[in-house]
């Protein structure tokens, strides 16, 4: 039994939970943050509240802790602004050595590779820009178009309306597009674009391995029936993802797009976009994937031609 009374069981069961989404959680904050230290304390904060709370009723734990590292970066950054602080690194591993680790979660090295990996992800320049927006426009920006947030759930973060989310995102989006693109951002949107085209043809062939070359293994895909998570589940329903993309009416158009700012794909018949996929990476692979149909939400998707 610990201290808490918790039974060591049960926090072994916490823990595996936890590290199952450690990634995912890991990325998120580093693009929150920019710096590999701030975003280990941010995910090791995460664990505490988590160890604390009682999720035995949580249907999504992923969405709950994406949410609960959302609100920790966000009380990090504003913190960062009052003391007009920089991030302590933007690429390059922190000099402590291992992260500290609460009872029962399994302890992480710091891996310059990972780093790098990480940094190559989000862009160093998309880095740049972040650090020009307001602790809300970044954190509205990252979780929506980085990651396929909803709205609602973003409001929840920052304590707004889903309306008053929406307009942060679409600010800092401005901001973030009106920026100068050099060559390594570009490269890399290439390479996502090739993703996106790779994942809808395994889609379309029913190729599984395929599509788990290109899945990252805690993916999250979203549609109006409901939510699939992880890289398996998500292959085995990609035929429905394919035909989405596809459209089931004779002769659609499919084409690249930027839906809401990220990239995707949209399915147009008779000249109108009927549905909407959107996509999210971690480290080249797909993290994210909306699947928009819904003629209203369809209606107010921010597209453009890619």
């Amino acid at each position: 039994m610990s201290a808490d009374g918790t039974g060591t069981d049960d926090t072994d069961f916490l823990a595996r939970r936890f590290e199952a989404h450690r990634g995912h959680l890991r990325a998120v904050a580093h693009r929150m943050l920019g710096s590999t230290a701030e975003a280990e304390d941010a995910v090791q904060e995460a664990w505490f509240r988590m160890s604390r709370s009682d999720t035995s009723r949580v249907d999504n734990l992923g969405g709950w802790l994406t949410t609960v590292v959302g609100r920790v970066c966000l009380d990090m950054l504003r913190s960062r602004k009052s003391r007009a602080e920089e991030p302590l690194d933007t690429a390059a591993a922190p000099p402590g050595g291992p992260a500290q680790s609460s009872a029962g979660a399994v302890p992480r090295p710091v891996d310059p590779e990972q780093d790098a990996l990480l940094a190559d992800s989000v862009g160093v320049a998309l880095l740049v820009v972040l650090d020009t927006l307001t602790p809300a426009e970044r954190l509205a920006f990252v979780l929506h178009d980085l990651f396929g947030v909803p709205y609602e759930e973003v409001a929840a973060v920052v304590d707004r309306t889903p309306a008053a989310a929406r307009q942060l995102a679409s600010r800092a989006r401005r901001r973030v597009q009106g920026a100068e693109v050099p060559e390594h951002d570009r490269a890399l949107r290439r390479r996502q674009w090739a993703v996106v085209d790779a994942f809808l043809a395994a889609a379309r062939e029913g190729d599984f391995e395929g599509l788990l070359d290109v899945l990252d293994p805690d993916v999250i895909a979203r549609s109006e029936a409901g939510v699939t998570t992880g890289a398996a589940a998500v292959a085995r329903g990609a035929s429905t993802f394919g035909s989405a993309a596809l459209g089931a009416r004779p002769a659609p158009v499919a084409r690249h797009a930027l839906v809401d700012g990220a990239p995707g794909t949209v399915v147009l018949v008779g000249g109108r976009v009927e549905r909407a996929l959107r996509f999210a990476f971690v480290r080249d692979r797909i993290a994210v994937i909306d699947i928009v149909t819904d003629p209203e939400r369809v209606a107010r998707l921010d597209i453009e031609s890619a």
